[in-house]
């Protein structure tokens, strides 16, 4: 069964438990149980010493006493209880005393002819006030108490139900679009809405509409709340944050009241800004579940939130809707349809240019040295996003920190590069020889067809340093920039690099190790991805096998459309085609066996070596051995990477 229906149906269990179902009652339970531990611990025995000190007048005495004052006929009247006796003399002054079980004292009273009856020791007042009104006071305070604590940690209302003054965040903030850098294209499209808020008045007159919703789509961390703040923060409008994981409770029906409650608060300070983010929380498509299986508490919030997108003229009172999300296919279509997400801005990836303007905004408040080079931390940062970026800085400035600089260098930038890249460096973990010699080997082989091979990204460094959990070394490979199109030799030239590592263990040493498991998933993936998605093979055709989903997050879920017999060709046309690359890349080695070895000296006793004395050991044998060159970088075959680099 599908988890995802069955945290759903478990969400909207959870609000019909008997204590849910049945406060009164649950509250007259627990305040006649209350009232009754009251009257257990009172008890209805009054001691007579505290009657005589509550009556005005009166005295507290022994039995004996006011026996003997009866005798002297010194007592007008007596009244006598189960556990007391009062008498009143002739003067008004009463006695209080202990009763004491005496057969003789009628006789006594009736010989001496003084007036005598049974009294109660309570009024019906203290026994109200402390057997009943009480308990109930106290029991109510408690559940005020706990009550006003739910109401906290649930939003406001009752129980939390309905307010959702407690979940959005209204302020103004004071992002300007000078601290959003890397996404202009981006930029560009939300300015008019700035421009709008600012001057209504011109877009009226021409009859033209403002959108009123605009949706950010990219991946994690390129920066769309930040750049819904500074559409909020140029505008110096209210801007009223919300993140749609907080409309949805156990409550059905609160997540709709909090809709209504955040619309009713924008439109009172219009103009203003309603950013929603992670919308996929609520906005999801409403026939994910099928039939009989959905949320009723998402779908509810969802119709809600058209509604109110609906509802209100962004004339009389504009307010615009921002909303960010990385799982845009998973939107429900009336969302996304004109009217109410107009437009949808990409907040992608940032190109070169666009690192160097997020690194020089994240280095304002870092002290620097003179000498950084940011071209180089932009060139081994392809791929990064924002968020990333600003990591780097962060923990450049720790590093540096840590070792007592007064200014951050380039080396720290570099190391911090390679802890978020890949993970720590341990260098205090203890490698064998043995296992020393087989890294080198291994990286060395990743390193020389890196660098022979036509459309593989250039090395930029080599290190047989232990990081993260499981990189027992690695070769840095650096792409001068992203690369949204990759051509069929591309490809393969990054397959053959990926089992590199193994066939330099196989060739050299004569022995494989499990250090190739990643490369080979990896080399693996690539070719299943040819086959299955993109038909760029020969055995299987043009035909799309597989549709990716959720194309802004790594690792996405992919739907299969294929029998078995596809996936029998598949498999066959995945397993020839890398043992014929792992032919071609053995041959290879073999060839250039001598530039293994010094690659291998050099690691042994460095442990790191640059991509350009890589570059000089496989020229060097070139020239040594009158051969013609292959390297890639001698024979201009990346010239596009050349070309870019100059460029910029």
């Amino acid at each position: 069964m599908d988890n995802r229906k069955n945290d759903d149906k478990n969400l909207n269990n959870g609000g019909n438990n008997f204590f849910n179902k049945n406060p009164i009652l649950i509250f007259a339970i627990f305040a006649i149980i209350i009232v009754v531990a009251f009257r257990g611990l009172g008890g209805g025995e009054m001691d007579g010493t505290l009657l005589g000190q509550s009556a005005a007048g009166s005295k507290s005495t022994s039995y004996s006493e006011i026996k003997e004052m009866i005798k002297n006929k010194q007592v007008a009247q007596v009244g006598i209880s189960e556990t007391s006796i009062k008498a009143v003399d002739n003067g008004g002054r009463t006695y209080f005393a202990k009763r004491v079980n005496d057969p003789t004292l009628v006789p006594i009273l009736e010989e001496q002819k003084i007036p005598y009856g049974a009294y109660s020791e309570t009024n019906w007042f203290t026994e109200m006030l402390f057997s009943w009104v009480l308990p109930i006071f106290i029991f109510f305070g408690i559940w005020m108490f706990l009550a006003s604590r739910m109401q906290r940690n649930m939003g406001g209302g009752i129980l939390g139900m309905g307010s959702s003054k407690k979940l959005v965040n209204s302020e103004k903030p004071k992002v300007k679009f000078s601290d959003v850098a890397g996404v202009e294209e981006a930029k560009e499209e939300v300015k008019e809405i700035v421009d709008f808020l600012k001057n209504p008045e011109r877009y009226i007159s021409l009859g033209a509409k403002i959108p009123k919703g605009v949706l950010l789509v990219g991946p994690p961390g390129t920066g769309k709340t930040l750049l819904a703040k500074a559409v909020a923060g140029e505008a110096d409008v209210p801007f009223f944050s919300v993140s749609g994981s907080s409309f949805i409770e156990m409550f059905v029906g609160v997540g709709a009241s909090r809709v209504r409650d955040l619309f009713d608060n924008a439109k009172k300070q219009a103009p203003a800004i309603v950013f929603i983010d992670e919308i996929d929380a609520i906005g999801k498509s409403r026939t994910a579940g099928g039939i009989g299986g959905g949320n009723d508490e998402r779908e509810q919030t969802l119709n809600q939130l058209l509604a109110e997108m609906d509802g209100f003229g962004s004339e009389s009172s504009p307010v615009i809707v921002l909303a960010a999300t990385n799982r845009p296919e998973t939107l429900d279509a009336a969302l996304l349809r004109p009217g109410r997400f107009d437009r949808q801005v990409l907040v992608d990836r940032p190109d070169f240019d666009g690192r160097m303007a997020i690194l020089k905004v994240h280095m304002r408040d870092v002290k620097f040295a003179r000498d950084i080079d940011i071209e180089e931390i932009a060139r081994l940062t392809v791929g990064f996003a924002g968020a990333d970026l600003a990591n780097i800085i962060n923990e450049a400035a720790l590093l540096a920190g840590r070792e007592a600089k007064a200014e951050v260098e380039q080396k720290d930038l570099l190391e911090a590069i390679e802890r978020v890249g890949i993970g720590l460096a341990k260098k205090s973990r203890r490698v064998s020889p043995i296992e020393k010699r087989i890294v080198a080997y291994h990286e060395s082989g990743h390193a020389l067809i890196a660098e022979l091979t036509k459309g593989a990204m250039p090395v930029s460094k080599v290190t047989i340093v232990p990081r993260g959990l499981s990189a027992a070394g690695y070769t840095l490979n650096s792409p001068f920039e992203n690369r949204y199109l990759h051509q069929r030799h591309e490809i393969f030239a990054e397959i053959d690099t990926f089992l590199a590592g193994r066939a330099a263990e196989d060739v050299f040493l004569g022995e494989i190790t499990d250090g190739a498991g990643n490369d080979l998933q990896r080399a693996t993936d690539m070719l299943k991805f040819m086959a299955t998605q993109v038909g760029m093979t020969d055995a299987l055709g043009l035909a799309v096998l597989e549709k990716q989903q959720y194309s802004f997050l790594n690792g996405g879920q992919s739907i299969k459309d294929y029998s078995e017999v596809t996936a029998v060709k598949i498999d066959e046309y995945v397993r020839k085609t890398l043992d014929e690359r792992y032919v071609a890349v053995k041959e290879t080695l073999r060839t250039y066996a001598p530039a293994i070895e010094e690659m291998v000296k050099a690691l042994y006793e460095k442990e790191t070596v640059s991509g350009e004395q890589i570059v000089e050991i496989i020229s060097k044998f070139e020239k040594d051995n009158d051969m013609p060159t292959r390297l890639v970088r001698n024979l201009g075959a990346n010239d596009d990477i050349e070309s870019a680099k100059s460029e910029a």
